[in-house]
Formats: C-alpha cells, sequence, structure tokens
C-alpha cells in the first residue's frame, strides 16, 4: 500500500485486519508528504500502524533517511 500517509487509522484497520494467513502486507509513505487535510504527523494511518505494531513480532519498521527522487524533489521537499 504505497503513500499509506494518506490513509486514517480506520482505513489501516480495515486493510490489515482482512489479510489472511500467508499474507504479507507492506505499507509505504512519508510522513512529511501528506496530502488528506485531516491529517496530520501524528494522527495519520501509517505512523499509527507502526506505532501499534512497534513490539509485535508479526511486524517490521524501518525508516529510510534518504529520498531516492531527484534533488529538485528534494529541495521541495525542504523548502516548500
Amino acid at each position: 500500500m504505497d503513500e499509506a500517509q494518506n490513509l486514517t487509522p480506520h482505513e489501516v484497520k480495515t486493510i490489515v485486519s482482512r489479510a489472511g494467513e500467508g499474507t504479507k502486507i507492506v505499507l509505504t509513505g512519508d510522513p512529511n508528504q501528506i496530502d488528506h487535510p485531516y491529517l496530520d504527523f501524528r494522527s495519520n494511518g501509517l505512523c499509527y500502524a507502526v506505532e501499534k505494531f512497534k513490539d509485535n513480532p508479526l511486524a517490521g519498521h524501518v525508516t529510510l533517511t534518504k529520498g531516492q527522487r531527484s534533488e529538485l524533489a528534494e529541495q521541495a521537499a525542504k523548502l516548500l
């Protein structure tokens, strides 16, 4: 699920709670790029899922620190 930072906690629950046996779900997103008018860095579904599953052995979390887009995109994220 790409752009998971734009999901609500309820939407993430809806997706993950329907996973069948053997299913793997990958949520990706950047909490600094939220487009949803009612979500912020703390209230979005991606951060919600990370927080709720942080000590659960069924889940893992990786934070990437370097962007993979253009230099222009990196500057826009910082400046705008």
